[in-house]
């Protein structure tokens, strides 16, 4: 971790003997609650019985948080003017959940069935089968005045009607804490595990593979922020471990995936000022290494360092919009020469627009650098942008819809792949303890330059959830 620490330095031009005393005046002096990598599937209270099941899933690469919605009243960075569709509690729908002294826990089950009409994510001969997922999980969460502390542990088991092979189980858990300083300071910590399921559709599926991807993820990160008058620094450290198992090969044989085992150190620091209530400035810098243990045979070695620094606005104009634009530059420096270096304008959005109360129209954009386990590229650029709408039609009847349009482009390989998205959902509430959600999902890749995996999916789902 030293070594990681020292080489994320050296990209931002410091000296090696600066190096740890810089990471140590971050971490122990602006910890930040922006880290990349959330807690996959953190939970921090009570939800309605139609909220989507919580799937264990892996952090996005790159994905971070501007000013947190839960910041308090009287800071100068709170944006609560207005609370969105389905942030909103809703008044005798929400689950009691059971007090444990000072503790209250929340279980829930999901019980879905879902049809797709593409389950390997080919473009020609597709088959079409009927899963059935069951997702038991319990939230604790602490209930006292100062500090906090929240633990989880869930599961999803998918079982395949004709398609036995695919049938796979997952599982997560993870515990955080958060220390309250001073009043508008906090330090939080976090530690996650997760074994999970790499999706058919991923553009790092292996089309040879008899069976899923499976990986295991280890999650370890420390965050925090301070608050003096209108200046608000953040900062934080976040690990990410992976280990993939080897999934059989059609025919015969093994899939080796230990190339893509892999650590990568996240390093951010953030700084924002309020020029007034609804608005501040903020500059944010995220440097990151990304070893990997292991280089498979004829192909090139991933292990990589990089940065991204973002400036923009973080606002709220009445109670009808706010959000957060950040605009910068990212750069991906890979230790193997036959690799290019990845550069180019790096950039996050959230805009939150609230026509009236019962409706909620968000769009989201970004562009990162993602690991490839494509031969011979060791990243490719994600640009991509989601429109959702959310309507509540009656106290407990929610609508939602949403679609989404990415483009992929790897490097030094010749391939470009466009991504289309699409989905709508209806989400009724019988009750605090039960809810019944119909919706339809439609993903689609098309490879637009190069050799890639075309494929389109129609799924239609039908879950019941039941909470206490």
């Amino acid at each position: 971790m030293r070594d990681s620490l020292a080489g994320i330095f050296a990209i931002l031009g410091c000296k090696k003997e600066t190096s740890v005393a810089g990471a140590a005046v971050i971490v122990t002096a602006i910890l930040a609650t922006h880290v990349a990598a959330q807690t996959p599937g953190a939970s921090s209270g009570p939800s309605s019985p139609g909220d989507r099941p919580s799937e264990p899933r892996a952090p996005a690469a790159g994905e971070s948080f501007g000013v947190d919605l839960s910041t308090s009243i009287n800071s100068s960075f709170a944006r609560d003017r207005n609370v969105g569709v389905t942030e909103r509690p809703h008044e005798g729908y929400e689950a009691k959940g059971i007090r444990l002294g000072g503790f209250l826990a929340y279980p829930k089950v999901t019980a879905e069935a879902r049809h797709s009409d593409n389950i390997y994510a080919t473009e020609t001969q597709k088959v079409g089968d009927t899963i059935w997922m069951v997702t038991p999980e319990i939230d604790v969460v602490s209930n006292w005045p100062r500090h906090a502390v929240n633990a989880y542990a869930r599961a999803a088991f998918n079982r395949y009607t004709k398609a036995t092979d695919e049938n796979t189980s997952d599982y997560a858990v993870g515990v955080s804490g958060r220390a309250d300083l001073l009043r508008f300071s906090n330090v939080t910590a976090n530690v996650d595990w997760s074994r999970l399921t790499e999706p058919r559709t991923s553009p790092n599926s292996i089309g040879v593979a008899a069976k899923p991807v499976r990986y295991d993820l280890g999650v370890v990160g420390l965050r925090g922020q301070h608050e003096v008058n209108r200046l608000r620094l953040s900062g934080g450290y976040n690990l990410q471990h992976f280990t993939y198992s080897n999934p059989p090969r059609i025919g015969s044989g093994v899939v080796d995936q230990s190339f893509r085992d892999r650590d990568i150190h996240l390093l951010t620091g953030r700084v924002d000022y309020a020029v007034s209530p609804a608005t501040s400035w903020f500059v944010e810098m995220d440097a990151n290494s990304r070893n990997y243990k292991h280089v498979a045979v004829g192909d090139v070695g991933r292990n990589s360092a990089g940065v991204q620094a973002l400036g923009g606005v973080n606002f709220e104009i009445s109670a009808l919009l706010r959000g957060e634009l950040g605009l910068g530059y990212l750069r991906q420096t890979f230790d193997d020469s036959r690799l290019k270096a990845v550069k180019g304008f790096g950039a996050r959005s959230k805009i939150e627009w609230f026509p009236t109360q019962l409706t909620t129209v968000t769009l989201e954009g970004a562009r990162t650098v993602e690991d490839s386990a494509v031969a011979g590229s060791g990243a490719y650029v994600a640009s991509h942008g989601e429109l959702r709408v959310d309507h509540e039609l009656l106290r407990n009847l929610l609508l939602a819809a949403k679609g989404g349009f990415g483009v992929d482009r790897y490097k030094d390989i010749n391939r470009t792949d466009n991504r289309v998205s699409a989905g709508f959902s209806a989400t009724y509430l019988l009750n605090r303890a039960f809810g019944l959600t119909g919706s339809y999902n439609f993903d689609k890749r098309k490879t637009v330059r190069g050799t890639g995996n075309n494929f389109k999916e129609n799924q239609f789902l039908l879950t019941l959830t039941a909470q206490f």
